[in-house]
């Protein structure tokens, strides 16, 4: 894989979740990949086969999120084993970085978890996906992570969107000088991108490009695909690249 080196360059990172998508968002321009599972609750670890055909697939650095259930981001020691071992799986298949994150039970980051998976994680890049945004204090939560050595942090402002969370994003970005990139994610759209890289001159952002889509007959009766969800769209991924180059 491709280094990824994070610094200066306008990039653009989509999350995919399977391998049409997947195909979309690298046809539509992507930079960087976010590799998952089930989009549709924020995204779970994507399973190894994913990981390889990925590497196989694209020299684009890819990332997978190493989250190995729903709900929060408070994990036993066995769920942060897995997460460990899911990280060697990134490293097999070649990948360049995962995304990671782990919560205490007040919502601050576990620094002692994260620090034995960051330890795992020696030699590959590292993204602190967004059990940030459910912090008390995103300024605080900032100083662990450059402390823990992530390389971004990915985070819609601890809003429920980007538009939410601006300004606080625009003090996180501030704050961080250049230390630790902040890439905004969670509602992000071409217009938005626009104003990210104009207005508080962030480098990155992540999106899934999706276009809502609905499942319909055996499929969705039997219960095997939810009514609605969405899909990676070649051009609202064209859209999202135009915008990050132009701005």
């Amino acid at each position: 894989m491709t280094s990824d080196n994070g610094q200066g360059r306008r990039l653009l990172e989509v999350c995919v979740d399977d391998a049409q998508g997947l195909a979309t968002a690298l046809a539509g321009g992507a930079d960087r990949i976010e590799l998952c599972s089930s989009l549709i609750i924020g995204g779970l670890t994507p399973p190894r086969s994913f990981m390889r055909h990925a590497a196989g697939l694209t020299r684009l650095p890819v990332y997978p999120l190493l989250r190995p259930r729903l709900g929060d981001f408070t994990y036993s020691a066995v769920e942060v084993a897995m997460i460990a071992d899911d990280i060697d799986a990134a490293r097999d298949a070649g990948l360049t970085g995962v995304v990671i994150g782990a919560s205490r039970d007040d919502g601050t980051l576990d620094a002692d978890a994260l620090g034995r998976l960051v330890k795992a994680a020696a030699g590959l890049d590292l993204t602190l996906h967004r059990a940030f945004d459910l912090v008390p204090d995103p300024f605080a939560a900032l100083e662990t992570a450059i402390a823990l050595g992530f390389r971004r942090i990915l985070t819609s402002g601890c809003a429920r969107t980007v538009s939410l969370g601006w300004d606080t994003i625009a003090e996180l970005n501030r704050r961080a000088a250049g230390r630790i990139v902040i890439m905004p994610g969670g509602g992000v759209d071409p217009a938005m991108t626009t104003r990210f890289v104009r207005e508080l001159g962030l480098t990155e952002v992540h999106a899934s490009g999706g276009k809502a889509r609905t499942a319909s007959g055996r499929v969705a009766e039997f219960g095997f695909a939810p009514a609605s969800g969405k899909r990676t769209d070649l051009e609202e991924v064209r859209r999202l690249k135009a915008a990050l180059v132009q701005a």
